[in-house]
Order: C-alpha cells, then structure tokens, then sequence
C-alpha cells in the first residue's frame, strides 16, 4: 500500500508540474500543523486521572495534503476536482484514514461562474460549514468540543450544489447516499448512512447571517444518538466592526430514534469575537455552553446535564502562509457530565480517557506552528 501511494504522489507531482504551465492547472496545496498541547484530567484508570503534555500534530489545524485540479471548457465553465488526505506530523501516518488513501476530499464535478458548482464525492459534510461564525474557527479547543465533533463529520457518497453569492446571499445543498441495497437509509458498516442538509447564508461587509438544517444517519440508518447520528438546525451571526468581528450561533440537535430512557436533544450556544490590532495579529475568545435534554446516559450516549467552556487564543503570522499559535480552555462540567475541551466520543465508553471523570473540571492549552503551502 505504501509502495502504492509513493507512487500516486510522485506521478501527480509530476504531473502537476506538467499541466500547471499549460493552461489548465493541477495544484499540490496543503497544510503543514505541529506543536505541543497540555491537558489535565486525563483518565489513567478506574477513578484515577493525571495532567499530559505530549507533541501534536493539527491542533490548530487539520494537516493534509492534496491535488486540485481544474479544466477550462470555455464559457466562464469548467470541470474541477479535488484530491485530499488528513496526515499526522508527529507520527508520519494518514489522519483517520480508515484505510482510505484520500481520506478527506475525492470529488469531482463542474464549475461555473454564473450557475455555480456541482460536484460528486467525498467531502466534508455540510455542518463544516459552522467554522467562519466560530471564533475559535472550529480548531481542537472550540465548537466542535461541546457537541462531540457534530459539526465536523465527514461523508462519503455525496453529491452537492453550492450557489454563486447573488446580491450577499448564497446556497449550498448536499445529499449523501448510503449506496445499501434493500436499505436505502442506511450505509456501509462504519459509515454514515443517507445523509443530508441545506444552509443559506446572506453577508456584506456590516454582517453575516446563516441557517442551517442537516440529518445525519448512522450506519443503520437511523437518527440514534444526538451527537453523532442526529438532527441539527443552526443559526449563526458575525457582526464586522473595524477591527473587531462579534459572533453568535445557536445549535439545536435531536436524535428521535434514540433507545428510550437515553437523552435525545441538546442545545448548544456560543458568544465571543476577534480582534486583529494588527495585520499580523488576531486575538479571539468565546463561551460556548451545552445543555443536554432529559434522559439517561450509556456507554456511548451522554446524559442529560450541562457544560460551560471558556476559549481564548492568538495567532501571530509570520507570512502570508505561516502563523503560530497560542490557545488555552477550561469546561466546567455540571454533576453526570463529562465534556473535554477537546471533541472526544461521548458516553462512559472506557476508551474515553480524555474525557474528565463526570463532574470534573478540565484545562488544555496547546502551542505550535501551521504553515500553509
């Protein structure tokens, strides 16, 4: 496999040194994350917990690397596609890969300046698009941590329509078959079953608004659990003044074919913004709090309960395409709950070892370096 993929990349370098001087272009782009993070409260046995500080790769974003590609046909239209895989830094292996040699991004499709884009692949599914009305803009300590990394799945079998901006307003609609015969809403083992979502957003440069309505199926088929098979409805806000940009968003998540007995909702808000007093620096902070509906908890599902976290950080740029960071957070659990910093599973599931014993307080912070390429 690995003689494979060496052989993948080389050919598509080379191609792409090939093509980029014709007038059609194939593009290597990527991301490069590392750095350290330090978290307290973490599980080390039955009832025992103990601070870590480790070396990580994306903390404050994901590493990867892919292909775009695109192909003029004339007439402001043109057919792209786009190649892409997760990669850790530390260790050198692919990012959740689950085997997948591009376990990000594999679509193709057709673009058009006037009509907009369709494309057909996997991809990142729509809830992703949360991460420009996020303060934290969806890095390790922020959004995705209260809602179990709900709102940053990502899905195979898509096909999906995103609108050109029409006089500040634009759509993007996706649809991600789960390709089972005699079982249209469901999906290969380990997969998402059908899923799908429709967002709608108006900016200018006072403001942003957008809504948001997306399923998300597991492999079953099934709306089983709130924070990883679910309903969610989405509304979010920026407010651009100078140099400040306010945010606030409102998350409801609902599972209706959850066991009975188990927590079937929850409610997820946040407030914060970013300031930039220079071209080179940004500063950021929110609030983010959970509230999880009535209802028991299990091995894999949260109980009702409540969690508050506090997210600060700072981005310095060093050029156009290297920054460093700085973040640190701190969740105040309510008695039964168990939220991270950081978007671990949910449940008591002992594989769990990030997540605080219920109850407990946690405090991560994390340093490093991202250069974009």
């Amino acid at each position: 496999m690995k003689n494979v993929f060496l052989g993948v990349l080389i050919g598509a370098c080379s191609f792409a040194g090939a093509t980029a001087r014709a007038q059609n272009s194939v593009t290597l782009y990527g991301v490069a994350d590392a750095g350290f993070d330090f978290l307290s409260q973490v599980q080390t046995g039955v009832g025992t917990t103990a601070s870590r500080l480790r070396a990580e790769s994306s903390d404050f974003g994901a590493s990867r690397f892919g292909l775009l590609g695109k192909e003029d046909l004339g007439g402001a239209l043109a057919v792209i596609f786009n190649l892409e895989s997760g990669t850790n830094l530390m260790s050198g292996t692919a990012g959740s890969s689950g085997g997948r040699l591009f376990s990000r991004k594999a679509l193709v499709g057709l673009n058009s300046e006037q009509y907009g884009r369709l494309q057909m692949g996997r991809n990142l599914f729509i809830a992703n698009d949360q991460w420009d009305a996020d303060p934290m803009v969806q890095q390790a300590y922020s959004s995705t941590a209260l809602v179990r990394s709900r709102n940053v799945p990502i899905t195979s079998n898509n096909i999906e329509y995103q609108s050109p901006s029409i006089g500040g307003f634009s759509a993007h609609v996706q649809y991600a078959l789960g390709n089972q015969a005699g079982a249209f809403n469901s999906g290969a083992t380990g997969e998402a079953g059908r899923s799908d979502g429709v967002q709608l957003t108006y900016k200018n440069s006072l403001f942003m608004l957008r809504g948001m309505y997306d399923e998300l199926r597991d492999s079953s088929g099934r709306m089983s659990n709130v924070f990883t098979s679910s309903r969610e409805f989405f509304v979010g806000a920026n407010l651009y003044v100078n140099a400040f940009t306010l945010q606030a968003a409102y998350t409801h998540l609902s599972a209706p074919d959850t066991p009975a007995g188990l927590a079937r909702s929850a409610d997820h808000y946040w407030l914060g913004g970013q300031y930039r007093p220079t071209p080179a620096l940004t500063l950021n902070g929110a609030v983010y709090y959970i509230h999880v509906g009535s209802g028991a908890g299990d091995a894999t599902h949260d109980p009702s309960g409540h969690a508050t976290m506090f997210a600060t950080g700072a981005t310095y740029s060093l050029s156009k395409r290297t920054l460093l960071y700085a973040t640190v957070a701190h969740v105040r659990n309510a008695s039964g709950s168990n939220f991270s910093v950081v978007n671990n599973n949910p449940g008591l599931n002992n594989d769990n070892l990030d997540n605080p014993l219920p109850g407990r307080s946690q405090t991560g912070g994390y340093i490093g370096i991202n250069h974009s390429f």
